[in-house]
């Protein structure tokens, strides 16, 4: 399905079979010399279906379009591959210029570590969406850095610097029209997923506080229409601001609640957690759920033991949680 959302600016609609996120807005910017598609969709076969039928409706080639990436999950890079003729070029973050350009072991290397010292037995990176429809390596890679700007037709995009979601993710602003492509930092009626990127015992990156001040950045901008990756636009971006920022605040309770006095592992913080999940109890959860939901628990852990509110202990491979003794 497409929608003319804007003035030269389209959606394309991309199915994202058997996954709680349903679809991915993929957005085509018509230019002059080269177009713009932001996002893809995951490499798999209901998705290049999708994009190849909103292609051909909207009258667009990939000949004469380049790419931009907001970042590395695979709902979002998975077709960059499969899309890319020899002249596009694609544009992203340092982050996920290196994991296109990695073999899978490479990008992959800490996850399965991850899983063990989270408490996640039986679990492995292959079940994780992002590595099942990943993009195959990717040639003509433009990387791009806070502030640089990209001109497609009338409009001239600021590349707006927003970790958190992921390492290096990366927001498209225009001022003079006051539209934001957020990827997956806002989402009107969704939360996006904050999870960690390292293993749980190392990590010295507190990815949910640049999370936070990444939200705090983008509300310092003139800002009225936020195109997301998922679901609908946004019309209130300040007030959506607002309730991610007291969402993640009433998560950190909620973690400090479930430990009480107890010394626990991420995985058994996460399965305490509320779920919007339709009712399913943690058994029902599907492997790639339980890794976003322990990964969202690690990252409010991680954060907590940053701040000094928290400690956390090495014991037979396990990462153990629990409150600084005052």
């Amino acid at each position: 399905m497409t929608e003319h959302v804007l003035s030269d600016i389209y959606r394309i609609e991309i199915p994202l079979p058997n996954n709680p996120l349903r679809s991915l807005n993929s957005y085509l910017i018509k230019g002059g010399d080269k177009n713009l598609l932001i996002d893809t969709g995951f490499n798999q076969p209901e998705c290049r279906a999708a994009m190849d039928e909103g292609l051909r409706e909207l009258g667009f080639s990939m000949e004469d379009t380049d790419i931009f990436v907001t970042h590395i999950h695979g709902d979002h890079s998975g077709l960059v591959q499969y899309l890319a003729s020899p002249q596009t070029r694609v544009f992203c973050d340092s982050y996920t210029a290196r994991a296109f350009a990695d073999s899978p072991s490479d990008y992959w290397h800490y996850f399965d570590q991850l899983l063990v010292q989270s408490g996640l037995q039986g679990i492995a990176h292959t079940d994780h969406p992002g590595y099942k429809y990943k993009s195959a390596a990717v040639d003509s890679v433009h990387i791009v850095k806070d502030g640089d700007l990209i001109d497609v037709g009338a409009y001239r995009f600021r590349c707006i610097s927003t970790p958190g979601h992921a390492p290096d993710h990366m927001c498209l602003y225009e001022p003079r029209h006051g539209i934001l492509f957020s990827g997956d930092h806002i989402l009107g009626t969704i939360t996006p997923n904050n999870a960690l990127w390292e293993q749980p015992w190392t990590v010295t990156r507190d990815l949910l506080q640049e999370y936070l001040d990444s939200l705090d950045k983008i509300a310092r901008l003139e800002i009225k229409i936020t195109l997301p990756a998922h679901r609908e636009m946004i019309t209130d971006c300040y007030r959506r601001i607002q309730e991610l920022k007291d969402h993640h605040q009433k998560r950190l309770e909620d973690i400090l609640n479930i430990l009480g006095d107890e010394k626990m592992y991420g995985a058994q913080v996460a399965s305490r957690m509320r779920w919007d999940m339709r009712g399913k109890s943690w058994e029902e959860f599907s492997n790639a759920q339980k890794i976003f939901s322990t990964g969202e628990a690690l990252s409010h852990l991680t954060h907590l033991v940053l701040q000094g509110t928290l400690a956390r202990e090495l014991m037979d491979g396990l990462v153990y949680y629990s409150r600084v003794k005052q």
